[in-house]
């Protein structure tokens, strides 16, 4: 099964990028005075080398101007064009990764004699393959140790059909996507090919094959979108045998049509009709693929954008060719075209090299000892030993006898997974993890002691205090699990103060502050039955205890933090926010009934609010109160 290798790991000039932005390249076509009758001149020029105007349609007196990685003017050659931009993006087909090239642009502007040329000036195909064996054959005379070989494949998209042109006869073909995530066309012809001679040889008669029909606008106009692979493997020939596998998309788009100037009826007005929507298509992925997020992006919604899923945006280093016409009739081609060219310029690649391990690779055999085979290969009975050992003597040499065993159960397979496990876990790593464990083992025990120590000092205490009920633990209704023993269970049995320590006044935390108050409140409710009014419970104290309290609260309400006053009793952080503005707008309380005067605090809430924090605290400081 192929893997995904970081271009990092790759060798060769790939191993510079992670990422690869899509470069886009503009060549303006030769200036045609015949077919302009107007003698209008050209709407658009170049003003260097990587960029050009043109006339802006709502101004006439004013120009747009563009940037790009490379623009070619009337007199640019073939040979221009594959230098700066296509001869770049070869070396990485040879170290495992996909490129592709393109050319976009409306019908007429010259896509076709980019890709193709004539027998004088070849265009950008025959060029790119010629240079590919160039490659491969100096790369395998520098490094003994790998081995290339290069196939090829051919088909058109015409009318939402994908037709192979190297086998003529061929139907509609299906676009799968195969376990690897690889974009493939089942059924698709892929013919080996061992030099630039015998790719001319099986190129020339099926470029024939592909739909071309004659317009108004073009003798010979293509009616489909043509695309060419080329793939590369790269074969390691000592173990273990690894492969990267390389694809070259040379893709010739057909134009975009306007039907009123092209006179297209019938068939051509179809053809025309797919042409434009798989285009729009493509236009819909470019801007998806701008916008970015997660959104979707249209792919499947084209098979021109289903074959060229790894060139925008997937795991390609892509090239467009924008082609352009200078005449004032092609004018919003030339700016559609100029405007989709700028929007694909910000498309960013991430392409990775894709590496595999035959499942045929020649093994090396093993003998295991008898001990290791188990109890079952000593238990077989001895016919069937003698049987497989005799088949044994015959897969000394493991290209003949038996077929290659899978990749699953081969000897290759179980030793680069052992090198990959002992790779990942080295040492000082077990070590340091095992010293991890320990400490937290550590840990768990010390924590489970002192919850044993709080539980019986807190049993202590609630046993002495008659006051107060003792404390429950909360059972808890959520299943544990049968064998986790590294989590000990949160404390629920409250903790209370020694008299002894010295702390801040109200700083006790609310869980504990909420349970003593249900507690107190229940036990009222057994005693007293209703106490409404504050004479009925402030009766039962000592007045010097309550005084002492009423001053402690007042203490609080006027020096206190936003922390001591959310710990007050009914007290939450919209009434101790509520406090602190009070306080500094009248400045401090007078006295404690003072309270009642800030928005949401009623005569029944302070009578509550008195009460609940006058009974803690007799509680839990047992009449000794710190000073203020």
């Amino acid at each position: 099964m192929a893997q995904r290798v970081p271009v990092s790991e790759a060798c060769g000039p790939a191993a510079s990028k992670r990422v690869s932005r899509v470069r886009v390249a503009v060549r303006l076509r030769p200036y045609m005075e015949k077919q302009d009758k107007k003698a209008e001149g050209p709407c658009v020029r170049g003003l260097g080398p990587q960029s050009l105007e043109i006339v802006n349609w709502r101004n006439a007196t004013e120009t747009l101007q563009y940037q790009f990685d490379a623009f070619h003017g009337e007199q640019a050659s073939q040979q221009e064009i594959f230098l700066s931009s296509v001869k770049p993006v070869l070396p990485h087909v040879l170290s495992g990764q996909n490129a592709s090239v393109f050319a976009y642009g409306p019908t007429g502007a010259g896509k076709t004699h980019t890709m193709l040329g004539n027998p004088e000036e070849p265009g950008l195909i025959p060029r790119a393959v010629r240079e590919v064996f160039s490659l491969a054959t100096e790369r395998e005379r520098e490094s003994a140790d790998w081995t290339y070989s290069v196939g090829m494949s051919y088909l058109e998209i015409y009318n939402e059909k994908v037709l192979d042109l190297l086998s003529p006869g061929s139907t509609d073909l299906p676009i799968r996507e195969d376990k690897d995530r690889n974009i493939v066309v089942q059924g698709l012809t892929h013919m080996p090919i061992d030099s630039f001679s015998h790719f001319h040889a099986l190129f020339a008669p099926a470029s024939l094959n592909r739909t071309t029909a004659s317009t108004k606008l073009n003798q010979r106009s293509s009616r489909s979108h043509a695309i060419l692979l080329i793939k590369v493997v790269r074969s390691l020939k000592s173990p273990p045998y690894r492969q990267q596998m390389g694809k070259l998309y040379l893709v010739d788009l057909a134009g975009s049509e306007d039907n009123r100037r092209t006179g297209n009826q019938g068939l051509r007005l179809k053809e025309s009709g797919a042409i434009n929507l798989s285009l729009f298509t493509l236009s819909k992925v470019v801007d998806a693929l701008n916008v970015g997020g997660a959104g979707r992006v249209p792919y499947r919604d084209s098979k021109l954008t289903r074959l060229l899923q790894d060139s925008l945006g997937g795991s390609a280093h892509s090239v467009m060719i924008a082609n352009i016409a200078p005449e004032y009739k092609y004018y919003f081609d030339t700016f559609s075209a100029l405007n989709f060219a700028a929007k694909s310029k910000l498309i960013v690649n991430r392409p990775f090299v894709r590496e595999a391990v035959p499942s045929c690779a020649p093994t090396v055999p093993v003998k295991r000892p008898r001990d290791e085979q188990g109890p079952r290969a000593a238990s077989e009975p001895h016919r069937k030993r003698s049987k497989e050992g005799a088949g044994d003597e015959h897969d000394g040499d493991p290209g003949q006898g038996r077929p290659c065993s899978p990749p699953v159960s081969s000897v290759l397979e179980r030793l680069l997974a052992l090198e990959k496990l002992m790779m990942g876990s080295p040492e000082r790593e077990r070590l340091k993890l095992l010293k991890t464990v320990a400490e937290s083992r550590k840990e768990i025990q010390e924590l489970r002691r002192k919850q044993q120590e709080l539980e019986s000092r807190a049993l202590v205490i609630n046993t002495s205090d008659k006051a107060v009920p003792p404390f429950h633990r909360k059972q808890s209704t959520a299943a544990r699990p049968k064998k986790q023993q590294a989590v000990v269970p949160p404390l629920q049995v409250l903790q209370p103060v020694p008299p002894t320590s010295v702390c801040k006044p109200l700083l006790c935390a609310s869980v504990k502050s909420q349970q003593v108050t249900k507690a107190l409140k229940g036990k009222e409710n057994k005693q007293a039955g209703s106490c409404g009014s504050e004479g009925d419970w402030a009766s039962r104290l000592d007045p010097t205890m309550l005084e002492r309290s009423r001053q402690q609260i007042l203490s609080v309400l006027n020096t206190g933090t936003l922390r001591e006053l959310k710990g007050l009793q009914l007290i939450g952080d919209k009434k101790a926010k509520l406090i602190q503005g009070w306080r500094e707008i009248h400045g401090s309380f007078a006295q404690v009934e003072d309270l009642q005067r800030i928005e949401g605090i009623t005569a029944k809430r302070f009578s509550s609010f008195l009460k609940a924090t006058t009974y803690l605290w007799a509680t839990l400081r047992g009449g000794e109160y710190p000073s203020a």
